[in-house]
């Protein structure tokens, strides 16, 4: 019950959207929509979590051997529950900005929040693909028809990456359904499907370029800064907190228990990958003027460590991604929100056309330290016990030799992260106003409230960690066991 409901309300009121011509009606619309949404993934993991209200079937194309089956599953939980907060928060965080043809804007990001929630429940490698692409094609629209002044170009190469991915994972998918015992595109025959280790290494870069795409992973990330940078900031979020995730929870649900083999035996290269895209991307973030840029980057970088941190198969590793998903979601959301407040009060994204803007705006400048401050992972924030998880089961992990040295390298990459957020802040709400941010005011009630949850989350998540332990602890045990290759290696 509760995975259909968190699909068809956005689906259903996204589509009503389109036919509501007053803006207003519109954003009330779509918030109260999300609101909705939200109450559903609350009730999915705490009164209503009985095994028969987080999964449904039904037949849906029974001649291909294809399903619509859904679950919520511990990590399922997380990331619908992460995709069902990022959507109010965004709503009420952006509620000023205003959009041409606002219905159609609206209509458009509810459909993508319905596409990331079947992503995330799917339990059919072909529906999981129809919500790959139901999530992907409005986002193309968003970006090219209310980004900025290079959308088009920016939109277009977004929408090359993702559908050379998306081709690559339906040949893959179509592949390992012909080797089913059962012609199933059910996720068990997907496991249970036999292919042999050449199969595997064969198909491995087919999943994992697509999925490595739409992280991004160094080097398919190329689309990432320009599309972050010339979508609108609503947009943004979307694409940075929530639709990223795709890509992580991707490899971990259909990479590692379907292609095992094949995953421990290019893990050290796709590490080797994740780790230089990290210090890669800090570097730039470090140079950078532009404070979407910044963001961006800075988003490349945390991916990466969780993209290690898989790799190393490790309980302590799968865990603090999970949870990770969730806390870095909300995180990056709260940097949006203040990037958007700032350009839209001072026209400007520049970092050295800004300053001292915590003596006007001390709301602001108190919520985003504290969001920063969660961003570089400081203790008693969400991001402390994901990263810390993370870094243990790289050093613990028996899969790879280099555990050592992925271990020092992603750790620098960190130290990285704390210089160019420490320095964002210095500069931009510390020293000197000048003649742009005098004028300053401070945020209005309906973005305090946004940045507002977020904090909390930041803080709760922080001090009770166990909350999200708890919730994705069996699923994590779940897909090591179907990822471990030792066994075969020592019979081998």
């Amino acid at each position: 019950m509760i995975p259909v409901l968190l699909i068809t309300i956005p689906l259903l009121a996204g589509l009503a959207t389109f036919f509501i011509r007053d803006e207003k009606a519109a954003r009330s619309w779509a918030l109260l929509a999300s609101l909705l949404t939200l109450g559903c993934a609350v009730a999915g993991i705490t009164f209503l979590k009985g095994a028969a209200n987080l999964e449904a079937h039904a037949q849906w194309l029974p001649a291909l051997g294809a399903q619509f089956s859904v679950k919520l599953d511990g990590m399922g939980q997380l990331l619908c529950l992460l995709t069902a907060v990022s959507y109010p928060v965004i709503f009420l965080g952006t509620w000023k900005a205003t959009y041409a043809n606002a219905k159609n804007f609206f209509a458009l990001m509810l459909l993508a929040q319905a596409g990331l929630m079947g992503v995330f429940l799917s339990m059919d490698a072909l529906l999981f693909y129809f919500f790959w692409e139901l999530a992907l094609i409005p986002m193309y629209f968003l970006c090219s028809t209310w980004g900025g002044d290079k959308r088009i170009r920016v939109s277009f190469k977004f929408f090359i990456y993702t559908f050379l991915g998306s081709v690559l994972m339906l040949i893959g998918i179509l592949y390992v359904y012909g080797m089913t015992k059962d012609q199933s595109f059910s996720i068990n025959s997907f496991y249970n499907a036999g292919l042999s280790n050449a199969q595997q290494n064969k198909l491995f870069w087919l999943f994992f370029i697509a999925f490595a795409i739409k992280m991004p992973i160094f080097p398919f990330h190329t689309w990432q800064p320009d599309t972050y940078e010339q979508a609108p900031t609503a947009t943004t979020m979307v694409l940075s907190g929530v639709m990223v995730k795709m890509g992580v929870f991707a490899v971990i649900r259909w990479l590692l228990p379907v292609l095992p083999l094949a995953s421990y035996a290019w893990g050290d290269v796709v590490t080797t990958l994740a780790i230089t895209g990290m210090i890669y991307a800090s570097l730039i973030a470090i140079r950078q003027d532009d404070l979407k840029r910044l963001v961006a980057y800075s988003s490349i970088a945390h991916i990466g460590l969780m993209c290690a941190a898989i790799f190393s198969e490790t309980e302590s590793g799968m865990q603090g991604v999970m949870i990770q998903m969730f806390n870095h979601g909300i995180n990056i959301i709260g940097l949006w929100l203040v990037v958007e407040m700032i350009e839209r009060q001072f026209g400007t994204r520049k970092i050295s056309e800004l300053g001292g803007l915590a003596q006007k705006a001390p709301a602001m400048a108190i919520l985003l330290v504290i969001v920063a401050l969660a961003n570089i992972a400081l203790p008693l924030t969400n991001a402390f016990p994901g990263e810390f998880l993370m870094f243990n089961g790289i050093f613990s992990s028996t899969v790879t030799q280099y555990y050592l040295w992925f271990t020092v390298l992603g750790g620098l990459s960190i130290i990285f992260g704390a210089v160019y957020t420490l320095n964002m802040i210095r500069k931009v709400f510390y020293g000197e106003s000048n003649a742009l941010t005098a004028g300053a005011q401070d945020i209005r009630w309906n973005e305090q409230l946004a940045l507002g949850v977020i904090v909390i989350l930041i803080l709760w998540l922080g001090v009770c960690p166990q909350t999200l332990l708890n919730t994705v602890q069996e699923t994590a045990h779940s897909i090591l066991n179907k990822a471990d290759v030792l066994p075969y290696i020592r019979k081998h």
